[in-house]
């Protein structure tokens, strides 16, 4: 396993962006909001704060079509347990 490169690409310690060898994965806070893995990406509902809301839109860009394409907590989770196992 190799060790996974942090970025924090808003210079704030809040938003970060981790990558491994499995994927991408975006944290607000030390929440795991959005993932690309193998090719798909997702992201979560904001169901915290307008900070996280902001991490949100610097991710998916932050429109209507993809505010409406952002997954449930539990469709994200499902998204990350049946990607990552399939990598």
């Amino acid at each position: 396993m190799t060790i996974p490169n942090i970025e924090h690409p808003t210079g704030r310690p809040n938003f970060s962006v981790v990558q491994t060898d499995r994927g991408l994965y975006w944290f607000s806070y030390q929440t795991c909001v959005a993932a690309s893995i193998n090719g798909r990406r997702a992201v979560r509902v904001n169901d915290w704060s307008t900070t996280t809301g902001k991490h949100l839109n610097l991710i998916d860009g932050g429109t209507v079509e993809a505010k409406n394409a952002r997954l449930s907590a539990e469709e994200f989770a499902r998204f990350l347990v049946t990607v990552d196992v399939n990598v």
